[in-house]
């Protein structure tokens, strides 16, 4: 899909927590779509953060290359090629890693990870026209479309696939928490695949579990009462979307002292606790890579942006 051009930025009321939309131009198809400007994550600076530079660079290179990366903090140490890496031995593997870790002065517990370019997965020009249509979902059910963006640029639904957990759909829903909201999964109907009802049932998922969740994990952190405006407050949701409001609650639970803010945020990202491991980690730092490249594509072709802002207000 090719996009031409940013035309304008439309006005959609509704009560308060401002976002911008922007309508985007193709021509491959001769229609416009709508996607949300994530120029809040610039203006909190959360875009200078050496995770979401990780991640954008991942989705922009080809699966070819790897990054050899610190797992704690994402600093790039260097690059092998992938049919170099994945030929060695598991042996080999650990005693390249060894070298990278005596090399660079690194401390000897430090965990190397080897991260592949996904440019291939993360297929998002193909992911806007979704994007559009879940915003009209997610209004009329009266929940942030922030969301269904976010969730369809990690999940990138241009491929459909099962997890290796069994999530299923654009998205990516489990069975048990799909058949909670409405759908219908059995050995011979998945609606997890019907985009509609899909979205529908993500925004009612986040709708009555974990935006609730969120609020009251926060309340018993550290009596926190965020608006649901904010964005590390959205990034928390996400998390709970990925992992569970119980695998969420249980790893916050081991800070030392209540944080929020991006701070917390950061925090989740360095620390483990039962299920909440790594891909429960990665899951919002790819959010705002993709959203950094989403912008970047859609901005590419544009020489002039207007923008005027679309009040949301969503009562949970």
């Amino acid at each position: 899909m090719r996009i031409i051009s940013l035309l304008f930025v439309f006005f959609l009321s509704f009560s308060a927590s401002a976002q911008n939309l922007i309508d985007v131009y193709c021509s491959e198809d001769s229609c416009s779509h709508t996607v949300i400007d994530p120029e809040i994550i610039m203006i909190e600076r959360w875009d200078t953060l050496a995770q979401s530079k990780f991640w954008k660079l991942v989705m922009n290179m080809s699966s070819d290359t790897c990054i050899v990366n610190v797992a704690h903090n994402r600093k790039i140490l260097g690059y092998v090629e992938k049919e170099a890496w994945f030929c060695q031995t598991e042996d080999e593997k650990t005693e390249f890693k060894d070298s990278v870790i005596n090399y660079n002065c690194l401390d000897s517990n430090t965990r190397i990870y080897i991260t592949s370019g996904k440019k291939d997965f993360y297929l998002i020009e193909e992911v806007i026209p979704s994007i559009s249509m879940a915003i009209d979902i997610f209004d009329e059910n009266h929940v942030d479309p922030w969301y269904a963006q976010s969730i369809l640029l990690i999940e990138s639904p241009a491929k459909i696939r099962y997890s290796n957990a069994g999530a299923y759909g654009p998205f990516q829903l489990m069975k048990k928490v799909a058949r909670k909201m409405g759908l219908t999964v059995n050995s011979t109907v998945d609606e997890r695949k019907n985009f509609d009802k899909s979205a529908y049932a993500a925004s009612e998922l986040l709708k009555t579990i974990c935006i609730p969740q969120a609020y009251r994990i926060l309340c018993e952190l550290g009596d926190f009462e965020p608006t649901g405006d904010e964005l590390w407050f959205k990034l928390f949701v996400l998390h709970i979307y990925h992992a569970g409001a119980y695998n969420v609650q249980k790893l916050v639970t081991q800070l030392e002292e209540p944080i929020d803010g991006m701070e917390l945020i950061k925090w989740m990202w360095t620390h483990e606790y039962g299920n909440f491991k790594n891909a429960s980690q990665n899951y919002s730092q790819i959010a705002i890579a993709a959203m950094l490249t989403l912008q970047d594509i859609v901005l590419e072709d544009c020489d002039y942006i207007f923008r005027c802002e679309s009040n949301y207000y969503y009562e949970y």
